[in-house]
């Protein structure tokens, strides 16, 4: 009997040893990541809602419909964007629906970060106006929510590092909240709801709203973590689409053309025939954007967008840059029928994480965890603070 006892004894103090150490660590990387979490949180807040906020002042990106008239062809739009911003590279030209201006938008990094878009009337070319995509205040928040507004080399290292722990702190914050005694009630009552009256302290409503609040938003709390690993790390994004069955190439692949196009020898460029086929195809597409093949080798990149503020359903296509005969890629971003579960799953990372998934209610939950998340650190560092200087 004395035997068994002691060794129920030894078994609890190496589980209790195991949840001090446990939460040594956790206080640790808690407090070394919290102004972290908290920024990346606050921001991602602000971001879910982007496209929403932006509506209410983007009366440029709309013209009067001509319903008996054509789009300018994507060769004039490149002129004309060339002719307005000089020597600058074109990213892409975006063609919407009837009443949606035509966004070409300029991007590149060198000498330094250049990522504007340029908005023209889609049926007479006149240039509505110029908008400088690195200023502004979504351009504040992303920059804050990628890089802490530090240096790109610096900050970004240090939000995916962060990001990574703070996966592993839900975790372990997860095994913490779990009762040791397992069978009384009143443990099992703390910690799934706030028990509060008149004379509970200010430090026991802080615990609570760490512990209950943490409990809640923690497997949602994961998935905003995750995804947001998936597109910090490469090594973590391919070993989640691997882990998924994937058996495609995970990375953006433009295959060449199967004929060279020799300059000059076409009256006109066989891109323009494009947007027209595109549209004639599908009228109900949200929008069309063409990418100007880089050299007389590469293929015609067109990405088709199926679903308003969605990506994860875009139809990638290629097509020779002489005969538009169109051509296959072995990568995972193909046309959207083509994607298999695994292919899937890893397009959908973007949406999943900014909740557009879900459409609206979609993004107000990703608002919500995202902002609880943001009251963790804060919550964790005031009961670090309380217990150590009562």
């Amino acid at each position: 009997m004395l035997l068994e006892s002691y060794d129920y004894m030894s078994q609890e103090n190496k589980k209790k040893n195991k949840r001090k150490m446990l939460l040594q660590i956790h206080k640790i990387v808690g407090l070394g990541t919290g102004l972290v979490v908290f920024i990346v949180a606050i921001t991602g807040c602000f971001w879910a809602f982007k496209e929403e906020i932006d509506g209410l002042y983007d009366t440029y990106k709309y013209v009067v419909p001509k319903i008996d008239q054509d789009f300018i062809a994507a060769s004039e739009v490149k002129k004309i964007a060339e002719d307005h911003i000089p020597d600058k590279t074109i990213h892409g030209v975006v063609y919407g629906r009837p009443n949606e201006a035509v966004e070409v938008v300029f991007y590149q990094t060198t000498p330094e970060l250049f990522y504007q878009s340029l908005f023209l009337n889609p049926y007479s070319g006149v240039v509505i106006k110029r908008v400088d995509n690195n200023a502004g205040f979504f351009a504040f928040v992303l920059k804050g929510h990628l890089r802490l507004w530090l240096p790109e080399g610096i900050g970004s290292r240090v939000v995916s590092y962060s990001i990574l722990l703070f996966l592993g702190m839900l975790i372990s914050g997860l095994i913490l909240w779990y009762p040791r005694n397992k069978k009384n009630k009143k443990h099992w009552k703390q910690r799934l709801q706030f028990d509060w009256n008149s004379k509970t302290r200010w430090k026991r409503k802080n615990f609570d709203l760490h512990t209950v609040t943490g409990f809640y938003i923690s497997s949602l709390g994961l998935v905003l973590a995750f995804t947001g690993c998936v597109m910090a790390f490469n090594w973590f994004y391919f070993i989640a689409y691997k882990v998924t069955g994937g058996d495609k190439a995970p990375q953006f692949i433009i295959p060449n053309s199967e004929q060279v196009f020799v300059a000059g020898s076409l009256k006109k460029q066989k891109y323009d025939a494009l947007i027209p086929m595109l549209y004639a195809e599908n009228p109900d597409v949200k929008n069309v954007e063409l990418h100007y093949p880089e050299n007389d080798t590469t293929s015609i990149l067109v990405e088709v967008s199926n679903s308003k503020g969605l990506y994860y359903d875009m139809d990638y296509r290629f097509f020779d840059q002489t005969t538009l005969k169109e051509l296959a890629t072995t990568s995972i971003y193909g046309k959207y029928e083509d994607a298999h579960f695994a292919d899937k799953v890893i397009r959908m990372n973007y949406d999943i994480h900014i909740g557009a998934i879900g459409g609206i209610a979609g993004k107000i939950i990703a608002f919500v965890v995202s902002l609880i998340c943001a009251t963790l650190p804060v919550s964790g560092v005031l009961l670090w603070y309380g217990r150590r200087y009562k």
